[in-house]
């Protein structure tokens, strides 16, 4: 990204290419540096770049976070082809009144205890870097810069950029 661009610019992009893309794949690091993978919906995107997911506390991917909070969420829009890959820090938060500010009754599906529920947290994901593909040409488009790519012997790229956050 070019240097002039902020870093409020750059979280205002991050959000614009999650926004209408609600389940992420949400990876951590067992004890034993195994990376484990799992869907799940974000809660709030905030202007200084957290990022917030519901948990019950007795998850294996608590206790993950409890040895290494690093983690990766991956996001992915392939109708729009539209993929970004956000790196951060994680950590448990058992505020009630947050839980509360974020909750939604179709959480329910999930948290059939609801918003109550002494065993739900919240993971609060502080991002540190972030990196997006986004091409939101047309199929013709794409086609056509893909032909014009084998033709000219280069690579067929959409917009990519890395945000360091």
């Amino acid at each position: 990204m070019d240097k002039a661009t902020t870093q409020s610019e750059q979280l205002a992009k991050l959000r614009e290419m999650i926004e209408d893309i609600d389940i992420c794949m949400f990876t951590t690091a067992e004890p034993d540096g195994t990376l484990r993978s799992r869907p799940m919906s974000t809660q709030q995107s905030e202007s200084d770049g957290d990022l917030w997911y519901y948990t019950l506390e007795d998850t294996p991917k608590v206790d993950e976070l409890e040895s290494d909070q690093r983690v990766n969420l991956s996001f992915a829009s392939p109708k729009k082809n539209r993929y970004v890959s956000v790196s951060g820090t994680a950590r448990i938060v058992r505020d009630r009144q947050k839980i509360k500010e974020l909750w939604q009754p179709i959480l329910e599906v999930w948290f059939p205890k609801g918003q109550d529920d002494p065993n739900l947290a919240l993971i609060k994901v502080s991002v540190e870097q972030a990196e997006y593909w986004d091409d939101t040409s047309n199929k013709m488009v794409q086609l056509m810069k893909m032909v014009k790519a084998a033709v000219m012997g280069a690579s067929y790229e959409g917009e990519n950029e890395k945000l360091s956050l």
